[in-house]
C-alpha cells in the first residue's frame, strides 16, 4: 500500500486508497498539473516482475489513454515511477454494477436495457478504436451518482488476458469469457459481445448462468453447455430481451451479433417494442453456410457413442466426418422462441439404458476436456519448457500484407499465422483495387502482433474514388490531425509514438502519406503523436567522485547538485547517496541531488586540568575525557606533594582531537639535601692519591 502524500511522475499525489482488486489497487489523487482529482491505480507487486505483462500493460493502456467517451471512464495517464506501474484514469464516484446487482437482486427489464444501452455505447467507442476489452463485467461497469454508465479497465483487462489463460487468477472473470476466449482461440468484437449477453442475463435473474468450484469447470460449461433461456425463471420477461441476450451469448461467433450497432438498435427497439419479434436468431452477419456450428449435448453423446459402436450407422453424420446440421436444424431453435418461451426445454426419448450409456459417454468426454484445458493453463504457467508449448500470446507475429487479395486469398495467408481476419461492412471506392479486393488493413503490413490478433481489413467496391489532398497535421494536436483528416474523407491510422526534443507532447509529429499528396478518399493516413523529449535514465553515482558524477549526469542530460557529509563507511571524496534512483526514468535536465563524503567525522575534546591530582585520578580524568595518556615523567618539587601532578604536555581547557595522548609529570617531593665536603671530620684517613703522578702517598 502507498503511503499518503506521495507523488507519481512529478505530478500525482496520492490522497488515499479507495478501491482494491486482484490486480492492482485504485487509490484517489490529485493531478497538481491540471488541478484535478483522479483515479489511480497502481500494479500490484505480483505483476511487476511479470515482463511480459508490464510490456503488454503500458501498450495498451496507451492505447485505451486514446479513448474519450462519454460512457468509458476514461484514461488520461500510463506511467512508471520507483518500480511503480500506474494508470491515471477519470476519478467517477458511483457503484460497480455488480454492486448494484446484489444490492437490489435483480434489474428490471426495462432498467437493464437503460443500462446495457449505455454499457454497449461506450464500448462501441472502443470498438470504432480497434480496442476490444476482454474482460466484461458486471465489476467493470460503474454507475455513477448522476446515472451514467461507464466502462472501465480497457488496459488492465487486455494486458491480463493477453497474458494469462484460466487459472485461479482469473475466477471472476471466467465466469462471463467467452467459448472462444476460453479455448485460446481468435478473440474480437463478438467475444466482448458474449460478455455483455452474459452481464444482462446476470441483471434479469440475479445470477450468472453457469458456476462452478473452480476456473476450469467454469469454463468447461461455457464450451459444452447451452445457456438456459432466462425466461424459464423470470416469467415477466420481455420476449425481445429474452432474445436479445440468447442471441449474444450463442456458442458460435457467427450466430451472434456482428458489432456493437446491430445490438444497440435491437436494445433500442425492446424499449419502445418489449415483446416484438424482430430478433433475428440463429443467423449473424457474415454467416458462412459451411460455417462450425457447436453441437447439443444429444449430439455429442450421438458421436461418442458411434466412435465404440463401431457396426452402428449413424445417420447424422457423413463417412468423411462433417455433420450435416442444416438449417433445418436452425428453423427447430428458432421455433423454440417463435413459441415464446412454450416448451423450451428439449425433450429426452431415449431409453434408460441408453441413458446409462450417454452418461459414462459424457463423463469421459468431460475428462478428455478437463484434461485438455489443464495442460492449456499449465502451458501459460510456464510449467512446459519443450518446444511449441510456449506461450503464443509472447510470439511476435509479423502481420503479411494483404492488399490486393480477395478475402479468401487473404484468409489463406493467414492460414498458417494464428492471426484472425475481419471484413468491414461497406465496401469502400477505389481507384487502385479492383472489386472484392482488399484495399486497406489494420494493423498494417510488417506490424508486429501478438498471436490471434484479428486483421480488419476493407474491401473495394470496385467503384472510381474521388480524390482528395492529404492535410498538414504536422504541430497540431492529435485530435485536431483526426479531425482534419476524417474531414478530407480519410482514414486516420496511429503509428507507433515517439520521443521528440522538437515537437511537444500529444502533437503530431509527422503523417504518410505526407502533407499535400493527393490519394483516393478513403485512403489510410498514418500519424506518428510525439511523447515529448525522451525520458533520461539516472545513472548510478554512488562510489565515484564528485567530478565523476558531474560527468555521467551530464552524458545523461542531466544536472547535479551536491552537498558534503561526514561518513565511517565511504571514503573521503566518494558520492554517499543520491536522491533519485540508479535507472529511474526523468526528464532530461532534471537535477539530481548527491552527497560527497568528508571521511569519518572528527570529534574535539576539551583536555581537563590534571595539577595538584594522583597520577590515578589524572588518567582518569583524561580517559573519561576522550583521551589516551601520555608519556608519565617524574621531577623534584618543593611546592608540590610527592605522588601529585606537577604540570601536563597540553594545556588545561584547549581543544583537542579525540583520542590525542596527553602526558604529565608526577612530583617526586622535595629534593634531597647534600652534606658541605668542607667540613672535614674523623673519617679523613691521611691517605690519597697524587695527581700529579698518581702514585699513593701517606
Amino acid at each position: 500500500m502507498i503511503k499518503e502524500g506521495v507523488i507519481l511522475g512529478k505530478r500525482y499525489e496520492i490522497l488515499g486508497r479507495i478501491g482494491s482488486g486482484g490486480m492492482a489497487d485504485v487509490y484517489k489523487g490529485k493531478d497538481h498539473k491540471l488541478n484535478r482529482f483522479v483515479a489511480i491505480k497502481v500494479l500490484k507487486s505480483d505483476y511487476r516482475s511479470d515482463e511480459v505483462f508490464i510490456k503488454k500493460f503500458l501498450s495498451e493502456a496507451q492505447a485505451a489513454a486514446g479513448l474519450m467517451h462519454p460512457n468509458v471512464v476514461n484514461v488520461y495517464d500510463v506511467g512508471q515511477d520507483r518500480g511503480l506501474y500506474y494508470m491515471v484514469m477519470e476519478l467517477v464516484e458511483g457503484i460497480t454494477l455488480k454492486d448494484y446487482i446484489e444490492k437490489k437482486g435483480r434489474l428490471s427489464a426495462k432498467e437493464t436495457v437503460s443500462i446495457a444501452i449505455q454499457m454497449v455505447t461506450g464500448l462501441q467507442a472502443a470498438h470504432n478504436h480497434h480496442i476490444i476489452h476482454r474482460d466484461i463485467k458486471p465489476q467493470n461497469i460503474i454507475i455513477s451518482k448522476d446515472g451514467k454508465v461507464k466502462v472501465t479497465d480497457f488496459g488492465i483487462a487486455r494486458a491480463t488476458t493477453s497474458t494469462q489463460t484460466i487459472s485461479t487468477s482469473v475466477m471472476g472473470s471466467v465466469h462471463y469469457t467467452s467459448p472462444e476466449q476460453a479455448r485460446g482461440g481468435v478473440v474480437d468484437e463478438r467475444s466482448d459481445i458474449y460478455s455483455i449477453g452474459i452481464t444482462l442475463y446476470e441483471m434479469v435473474t440475479g445470477h450468472v448462468p453457469f458456476d462452478g468450484d473452480s476456473t476450469v469447470s467454469v469454463a468447461l460449461k461455457h464450451l459444452q453447455e447451452q445457456i438456459t433461456s432466462p425466461a424459464e425463471e423470470v416469467e415477466d420477461l420481455p420476449y425481445s430481451l429474452e432474445c436479445i441476450i440468447m442471441k449474444c451469448t450463442q456458442k458460435s461467433p457467427d450466430l451472434r451479433y456482428h458489432d456493437c450497432a446491430s445490438l444497440l438498435l435491437d436494445l433500442k427497439r425492446s424499449l419502445v417494442d418489449p415483446d416484438g419479434d424482430f430478433v433475428v436468431l440463429g443467423a449473424g452477419a457474415g454467416v458462412d453456410t459451411d460455417r462450425t456450428v457447436v453441437m447439443s449435448p444429444e449430439e455429442l453423446e450421438k458421436m461418442q457413442k458411434r466412435q465404440y459402436d463401431a457396426g452402428e450407422e449413424d445417420e447424422d453424420y457423413d463417412e468423411d466426418g462433417e455433420d450435416d446440421y442444416d438449417e433445418e436444424d436452425e428453423d427447430e431453435e428458432e421455433d423454440d422462441y417463435d413459441d415464446k418461451r412454450q416448451d423450451r426445454r428439449r425433450r429426452n426419448n431415449v431409453n434408460n439404458d441408453t441413458k446409462r450409456i450417454m452418461k459414462i459417454l459424457m463423463i469421459v468426454a468431460g475428462v478428455v476436456v478437463a484434461l485438455l484445458v489443464l495442460f492449456l493453463v499449465a502451458n501459460a504457467a510456464g510449467f512446459f519448457s519443450g518446444p511449441g508449448l510456449t506461450r503464443q500470446e509472447e510470439e511476435a507475429v509479423k502481420v503479411p500484407d494483404l492488399r490486393g487479395k480477395t478475402e479468401e486469398e487473404a484468409r489463406a495467408a493467414l492460414k498458417d499465422t494464428g492471426l484472425g481476419l475481419t471484413v468491414e461492412n461497406d465496401p469502400q471506392p477505389s481507384n487502385q483495387y479492383d472489386e472484392g479486393e482488399i484495399m486497406s488493413q489494420d494493423p498494417a503490413p510488417g506490424d508486429e502482433v501478438a498471436a490471434h490478433t484479428t486483421i480488419k481489413v476493407v474491401l473495394s467496391s470496385g467503384e472510381e474514388a474521388e480524390t482528395t489532398k492529404v492535410p498538414n497535421v504536422v504541430g497540431k494536436s492529435e485530435s485536431e490531425a483526426e479531425e482534419l483528416i476524417q474531414k478530407a474523407n480519410l482514414i486516420v491510422v496511429h503509428g507507433d509514438a515517439q520521443y521528440s526534443d522538437d515537437v511537444e507532447e500529444g502533437d503530431v509529429i509527422s503523417s504518410d502519406p505526407t502533407a499535400g499528396t493527393e490519394v483516393d478518399e478513403g485512403t489510410e493516413v498514418t500519424i506518428v503523436v510525439s511523447l515529448g523529449s525522451q525520458p533520461a535514465t539516472v545513472p548510478n553515482l554512488r562510489g565515484k567522485t564528485a567530478s565523476a558524477a558531474e560527468s555521467a549526469l551530464a552524458n545523461a542530460g542531466l544536472s547535479g547538485s551536491s552537498s558534503e557529509d561526514y561518513s565511517d563507511s565511504v571514503p573521503e571524496g566518494q558520492v554517499i547517496s543520491q536522491s533519485i534512483d540508479p535507472g529511474e526514468k526523468v526528464d532530461k535536465g532534471t537535477t539530481v541531488s548527491y552527497v560527497v563524503s568528508l571521511g569519518p567525522e572528527t570529534t574535539y575534546v576539551t583536555v581537563p586540568g590534571l595539577g595538584g591530582y594522583t597520577e590515578s585520578v589524572a588518567r582518569q580524568r583524561l580517559e573519561d575525557a576522550g583521551l589516551s595518556v601520555g608519556t608519565v615523567s617524574e621531577a623534584y618539587s618543593s611546592t608540590v606533594g610527592k605522588g601529585y601532578v606537577i604540570d601536563q604536555t597540553a594545556s588545561p581547557g584547549s581543544s583537542v582531537e579525540a583520542g590525542t595522548s596527553v602526558g604529565f609529570t608526577v612530583s617526586l617531593g622535595p629534593e634531597p639535601q647534600q652534606e658541605d665536603p668542607s667540613s672535614g671530620g674523623d673519617t679523613d684517613t691521611g691517605t690519597g692519591t697524587d695527581t700529579d703522578t698518581g702514585e699513593t702517598t701517606e
